[in-house]
C-alpha cells in the first residue's frame, strides 16, 4: 500500500478509536457567562444528563466577562481532544460583526456541534410605569425620546439585541442600560431601575404572574404555550417583530469529527428524550436537535441576520 494511503487508513483508524474510547475522563462545558443565566440553568440539565448517558462527568464551568469573549477565546485556544466545550448563544453569532477585533473568529476556531435548545422572549417592565400594553409604551418612549432605558445582560447578548431590534423596529429611541450578567437585570427591572427588559420567558414569568412585572408582549413568531394570554409584539404593535434566545454546543476547531458526531448524537438523545424535552417545552424552551453540518448552517444565516441589524443601526460597542 502507498506511503500516504497508509497513512490516511491510519489516521481514520485513530480517529474512529479515539471516538470509541470518548470520553475517558471528565470533559469541561464552558458556559462564557455568569450563574443563573439560562446557558448555565440548561448547560447543567444537559452536563447532568451526558454524565449519565456517556459514563464520564461534565463539569460546567463558569467563565464571564467580556461580552462571552474570555471563556470562548479560552475554549478556541484548548486542546481539539473533545474535553473542553463551548455551550454558546446568538450573542456570538452578533459578535462575529460587532466586536470584530476580538481574539478568535466563530467559524474558523470553533466546530458547529448541535443546537441546544430556542425560547422566546418576554418584553416586561415594572408595575409601576406609566402605560398598560405596549401600544402605550410606545407612545410614552416616543413622548420621552432618550428618558427610557432598558436592561440587558450585556452587550452583544440576545437580550440586548432584542432591545435594538425593538428600538429599530418601533422607531423608539430608549436608552441600554448593560448589566454583568442576566440575574443583575433582572433584579434592576423588578426594583424599577429600569424601565424595561427582554428576558427568557422560563426565568421572567412567574413575576409577572406574581404581579409584580407587566408583560407587554413575547418576542416569537407566535405566542408561546407558556403564556397563551399574552400577545406577541408583532401582534401588540410591532408588526413582523421576531427575536429568540437560543444555544448550542461548538468545540475547538481541529476536533476530530468522529468526537463532534459522537458529541452530537449524544446530546440530540438528551434533549429529545421525554424526560428533558416535556420539561423544557413545558417552560418555553424548544429542542434545538442538529447534525453538525446543519448547526454550521444555523449559525452562518445567523450571523448574516445580525450583522444587518449592526449595519443597519450603526451599533458599536466601546
Amino acid at each position: 500500500m502507498p506511503r500516504a494511503a497508509a497513512a490516511l487508513v491510519f489516521a481514520f483508524s485513530s480517529f474512529c478509536a479515539c471516538a470509541q474510547n470518548y470520553p475517558s475522563h471528565p470533559v469541561k462545558l464552558v458556559v462564557p457567562y455568569a450563574v443563573g443565566g439560562s446557558a448555565d440553568v440548561y448547560g447543567r440539565v444537559l452536563a447532568a444528563k451526558l454524565s449519565e448517558t456517556m459514563g464520564e462527568p461534565f463539569v460546567i464551568e463558569n467563565r464571564p466577562g467580556g461580552g462571552a469573549v474570555i471563556g470562548t477565546d479560552a475554549v478556541a485556544k484548548s486542546a481539539p481532544d473533545g474535553y473542553t466545550l463551548l455551550i454558546m448563544s446568538n450573542t456570538h453569532t452578533v459578535n462575529e460583526t460587532l466586536l470584530p477585533k476580538k481574539p478568535y473568529n466563530l467559524m474558523r476556531d470553533l466546530a458547529p456541534i448541535t443546537g441546544i435548545n430556542s425560547q422566546d422572549l418576554l418584553l416586561v417592565a415594572p408595575a409601576k410605569i406609566k402605560a398598560n400594553n405596549l401600544r402605550e409604551f410606545i407612545a410614552l418612549a416616543k413622548a420621552n425620546p432618550g428618558k427610557l432605558n432598558y436592561a440587558s445582560s450585556g452587550p452583544g447578548t440576545p437580550y440586548h439585541m432584542a432591545g435594538e431590534l425593538f428600538k429599530h423596529m418601533a422607531g423608539v429611541d430608549i436608552v441600554h442600560i448593560p448589566h454583568k450578567g442576566s440575574d443583575q437585570a433582572r433584579t434592576a427591572v423588578l426594583a424599577g431601575e429600569v424601565d424595561m427588559m427582554f428576558d427568557a420567558i422560563s426565568t421572567i414569568v412567574s413575576y409577572v404572574h406574581a404581579g409584580k412585572l407587566k408583560a407587554f408582549g413575547t418576542s416569537g413568531a407566535k405566542r408561546s404555550s407558556v403564556t397563551p394570554d399574552i400577545p406577541t409584539i408583532s401582534e401588540a404593535g410591532v408588526p413582523g417583530y421576531e427575536a429568540t434566545i437560543w444555544l448550542g454546543l461548538m468545540a475547538p476547531a481541529a476536533t476530530p469529527k468522529p468526537i463532534l458526531e459522537r458529541l452530537s448524537t449524544e446530546v440530540r438523545k438528551v434533549i429529545n428524550a421525554p424526560g428533558v424535552k416535556d420539561i423544557w417545552e413545558k417552560q418555553g424552551a424548544m429542542p434545538m436537535a442538529m447534525t453538525p453540518e446543519e448547526f454550521g448552517k444555523f449559525l452562518r444565516d445567523d450571523i448574516a441576520k445580525w450583522a444587518k441589524l449592526v449595519k443597519d443601526t450603526g451599533m458599536k460597542v466601546d
